[in-house]
């Protein structure tokens, strides 16, 4: 049997050493990189993988083309159609600045995927992933 005074020294000395046991695993979490580059990596690579190689029907007529490396400031993503990607794009989604600003539009924005393709767009920038 342990002395009350044994117990009280174990509470003093034991209770910083077990939070600051809790506190050290922690770590700051990572900040989204919110520039204009970066949030269209996070949109296309997620596009690509949701949108085109899924088998989603909306996409099916349409191959991605990046456009990442922009020189105007403005990377952007497109929707082409399949077997003429020299065509006009269906779908345009681009970003610009610090905090990224993004911008969509085309034709599949009209119809009624452009809601859907809005809500994956946002979801996408704002770095959470999957379908």
């Amino acid at each position: 049997m342990t002395s009350p005074f044994l117990r009280g020294w174990f509470a003093v000395v034991a209770a910083p050493l077990v939070v600051a046991g809790c506190q050290a695993g922690k770590h700051a979490a990572p900040t989204l990189n919110s520039d204009a580059l970066p949030t269209m990596e996070r949109v296309a690579l997620n596009a690509n993988t949701c949108w085109f190689k899924s088998g989603d029907r909306t996409f099916s007529d349409y191959r991605l083309a990046p456009e990442l490396n922009s020189f105007s400031g403005r990377p952007r993503i497109l929707a082409v159609p399949r077997h003429r990607p020299e065509a006009l794009p269906a779908l345009v989604v681009q970003a610009e600045g610090n905090p990224a600003k993004l911008d969509a539009f085309g034709p599949l924005m009209e119809g009624g995927a452009g809601e859907r393709i809005r809500r994956d767009v946002l979801k996408w920038a704002a770095g959470n992933a999957g379908c």
